[in-house]
């Protein structure tokens, strides 16, 4: 099995696979670990492109000393393009980056009190062992995307960290929203988040974007599953007739890409905020990616230029921070999907490989105390100083 490489001017190192490969990644993640000091590996794998609990246990065993955390996906990001199906590993170098991880099991039942004392505690242990001033710290999360429980747990996290800025994203499984799954500590783990703390001597910032333009159609939560972010009705009719009415199609013609093609948005102080349906239900309910509940008023957007917003982005990040080396990205299964129907992934994948992208599709992303969908979010490092 081929194991591509690229390594990064300031030494991060990104390893992929376009299929299966564990055996093979695990040794090429055991040999950079020892041709340099790496402080962590981030693995964003398809559940069919790679055996996660082999991979975790092993790299625990052979390599303790390298911190390995990670998620499934519905596609990979990777130096060489857009890919799903494998996996890829980016390592960072203990000379750029002080981390730690924490794992909060648990959290669609622990609450959102408990989440916020774990990443209180997450916080302060970072902060006494690597120094307290938390102005080059960030916090990234890797959440698990089935378990309705992304909103609460986002806030409740950046609650506990206080200042420390979040971003994330949350783990996919090909579209199958059957099991997601996260890597911790040599174990694999669902129903669960991660919490990386990274403390950077590169420069670095933390973005997100998205490309709304919102219609005149209005659409009221008028009968929901709050707890399951189901909608059984918007306008006090069934909630796939009406949305399917207001995009000017049919109920029985909705995909996932028509609600890729045709988000609903949460207006709040000027903002747009996505509302992603994830699916159709036999009863022409519509489950959710993100938190719905009664009286919510959304708005019927759709998708335009994708590739001219992003461009723009990190074009405006290169202003701050200089030419951009490495980008960590959580791009939305959605924008992948409305990139394909647009006929703009070639731009969109020539982009990513441009500004040195690399990182996942995911069922929803983090960004402050708010999960959102329908978003490119991630964290931008520019170049090492000579």
């Amino acid at each position: 099995m081929t194991i591509h490489r690229h390594r990064y001017g300031n030494g991060f190192l990104a390893l992929w696979c376009a299929d299966d490969a564990t055996d093979a990644l695990v040794d090429a993640v055991s040999r950079a670990a020892t041709e340099d000091a790496m402080a962590i590996a981030i693995v964003w794998f398809s559940p069919d492109g790679l055996d996660a609990g082999r991979f975790a246990e092993t790299l625990h065993r052979d390599v303790p000393g390298l911190t390995v955390c990670g998620c499934s996906t519905c596609g990979e990001i990777t130096p060489g393009g857009l890919q799903g199906g494998g996996a890829v590993v980016l390592l960072m170098p203990a000379r750029h980056v002080d981390v730690s991880v924490t794992l909060i099991e648990n959290v669609d039942t622990a609450g959102m009190q408990q989440i916020a004392r774990c990443a209180s505690r997450a916080r302060d242990d970072f902060l006494d062992r690597w120094g307290r001033d938390s102005g080059s710290i960030f916090a990234m999360t890797l959440i698990d995307g089935l378990t309705f429980a992304e909103d609460a747990t986002t806030a409740a996290v950046q609650q506990g960290l206080e200042d420390i800025p979040l971003v994330g994203g949350s783990a996919g499984d090909d579209l199958e929203f059957r099991r997601t799954v996260l890597i911790h500590r040599g174990q694999v783990h669902d129903r669960a988040a991660i919490l990386l703390l990274v403390r950077s001597r590169l420069p670095y910032r933390l973005f997100t974007d998205n490309n709304f333009v919102p219609t005149a159609e209005k659409l009221v939560v008028t009968r929901s599953d709050a707890d399951r972010r189901i909608v059984y009705e918007f306008n006090a009719e069934p909630a796939a007739h009406a949305y399917a009415e207001a995009i000017g199609g049919e109920a029985a013609g909705l995909r996932a890409m028509s609600f890729a093609a045709h988000p609903l948005i949460l207006t709040i102080g000027g903002e747009h905020f996505c509302r992603s349906i994830q699916s159709m239900n036999p009863d022409d309910s519509l489950t959710f990616f993100c938190a719905i509940d009664d009286g919510l008023v959304l708005t019927v957007a759709r998708s335009e230029g994708m590739v001219r917003s992003s461009h723009l982005l990190l074009e405006s990040i290169e202003t701050h921070i200089g030419p951009l080396d490495c980008v960590i990205g959580y791009d939305c299964i959605y924008r992948k999907l409305d990139a394909a129907h647009r006929h703009v992934t070639d731009r969109m994948e020539a982009l990513f490989r441009d500004r040195h992208v690399v990182g996942c599709n995911t069922y929803g992303e983090q960004f402050g105390a708010t999960h959102v969908n329908q978003t490119f979010t991630g964290v931008a490092f520019g170049r090492a100083s000579p």
